[in-house]
Order: C-alpha cells, then sequence, then structure tokens
C-alpha cells in the first residue's frame, strides 16, 4: 500500500525545533494526512487484533493493564504497517528534533485505550530503556480524532530537565509521586485533543501521562520510538532495561551501537 505521505522529505519547522528543546514535546498538526493514517488504521488495528495477549476483563487488571492493550513490533508483523513505522518523514522529523545526523528504530507499540480504559499514570520512558545518552523520542500517532474524553496523551512542559521520579515505573506510585513533584515544581501541563493527522513527539525525559477513556470508543493510537542512529547502548540500571535490551537490541552490548535487523537506520541527513 503506498501512502505517498510517508515519503514526504520537507525540514521540520525551526520553531518547532525550539519548543521541542525547551519543552521536552511537539505537536505538529498535519504531519501526516489524514488520508495517510486512516489509510493505516485498518491494518494497525487488525494487527493488534491479531497479537494481542491481554484478555482479562479491565475489573481484573491492575492499573497499568487497564491504561492500555499494548502490543510491540507491529511493523514485523504486517507490510502495511512498516511502511508507517519506517516512514522517511516521521524519521527525519524525529531527526530533526533530537538535533542528530541521523535516527535508528529503537520499537515500536500500538497503545490501544479501551472504552472505560483508565489513567495512564505519570512516568517518563527512558526509566526502561538501556541507553548511553537522551536522544531518544517517541512519536504519539492517534489513528482517529482524539478528543479531551478519549485520554489524548498530556506533557509536563520542561519536565525533560528535572528529575521528579525517574526511577519510578508506570504505576499508582507513580501517578501520586509524579503529580505532586509536578505541582510543587509548577510545570505547567499541556492537555489539548488531537486532530486526525496530528503527531506529537516527546523525548525520552519527558513526564506524561494519559486521562481515562470515557469516550465509549477505543483510542487507537501507533507509537514510534527513535533513538540517535550512532546511539551506544548503556550499561542496564534496573530490570526493566535488562528486559529492554534483550527483547529490542538483541546481541548488543554496553557501549556498542545496536545495529541489529531490529534497529535499522530510519532517516540518515546527506553529507
Amino acid at each position: 500500500m503506498a501512502i505517498h505521505s510517508l515519503a514526504d522529505d520537507r525540514p521540520v519547522d525551526p520553531a518547532d525545533i525550539t519548543h521541542f528543546a525547551e519543552h521536552g514535546f511537539v505537536k505538529l498538526p498535519g504531519a501526516l494526512s489524514p488520508a495517510a493514517v486512516a489509510a493505516c488504521e485498518p491494518e494497525i488495528t487488525g494487527t493488534v487484533i491479531e497479537l494481542n495477549t491481554q484478555h482479562l476483563p479491565l475489573a481484573e487488571r491492575d492499573t497499568y493493564g487497564k491504561a492500555f492493550l499494548q502490543v510491540e513490533n507491529l511493523w514485523r508483523h504486517s507490510e502495511s504497517v512498516a511502511a508507517l513505522v519506517h516512514s522517511r518523514r516521521l524519521a527525519r522529523i524525529a531527526a530533526e528534533l533530537l538535533g542528530v545526523d541521523g535516527v535508528r528504530l529503537y520499537h515500536d507499540q500500538a497503545l490501544y485505550k479501551e472504552s472505560g480504559g483508565g489513567i495512564t499514570p505519570w512516568h517518563a520512558d527512558q526509566q526502561y530503556w538501556p541507553l548511553g545518552s537522551d536522544r531518544a523520542v517517541t512519536a504519539w500517532i492517534p489513528l482517529q480524532e482524539t478528543p479531551d474524553d478519549m485520554g489524548p496523551l498530556a506533557f509536563a512542559a520542561g519536565s525533560h530537565r528535572h528529575d521528579l521520579g525517574r526511577d519510578l515505573p508506570i504505576s499508582d506510585e507513580s501517578e501520586r509521586a509524579v503529580q505532586a513533584a509536578l505541582a510543587e515544581q509548577g510545570f505547567p501541563v499541556v492537555a489539548d485533543p488531537y486532530a486526525l493527522g496530528e503527531v506529537s513527539f516527546h523525548l525520552g525525559w519527558t513526564f506524561h501521562h494519559a486521562a481515562a477513556n470515557d469516550s465509549g470508543t477505543a483510542r487507537r493510537v501507533m507509537t514510534v520510538i527513535y533513538i540517535d542512529a550512532d546511539m551506544r547502548v548503556a550499561e542496564p540500571r534496573n530490570d526493566f532495561q535488562r528486559a529492554d535490551l534483550a527483547a529490542w537490541l538483541p546481541g548488543t552490548r554496553p557501549g556498542e551501537v545496536p545495529d541489529t535487523p531490529l534497529n535499522p537506520v530510519l532517516y540518515r541527513a546527506e553529507r
């Protein structure tokens, strides 16, 4: 399935790069055409249904399980999904926001918050990642319009520069502790709806969360995590990072660049 906008190679507006550096995130209306997103959604949703292993009723799950259905590396199961995950357009945006020559894939994730699904507690993604620098960014790609009652992603602007609870996994504890720290430090919380085709990018250390989905419709989101193409793996600091090293950076040792089949370079600026 050819989706021309995924190969669009326009540079990022300098104002968006400045916003990203200052706030740790940026939302880009029209980053993808609505038609491109609509064309991807059925294949992504079908792959999520096929690969999902969470079958407990919502009432029987913990807070993390109520937050969303999570399926990773869909690109390995569908050429159509791979077209989105390997999009040169999105990869170039990621590289220019990070200020690096190129980016490689860490992994992708579908995050489907079911109708009635609970909050996604405050957290920073990079707590889970065994990476040697902060040059890592997640593209959050809603597959439908995402109004307030559906639980759009919300960010604590500027929190990427502060250690508010970087050692806390996603949990009730992280929700309480980080929320209190954000209020104490006075970080503005930005929580706005997403239009179809709007994509946000946030750094691995930017604290973020999402409200419950009270819309009556599943909130369908695809994410792609990019890292500096020259990133070196760090010694894992916790069990989560040890698990990520084995799963997403197979065969890579601390100090090495993860040049593996799971981590292809998706964009490199011409020199």
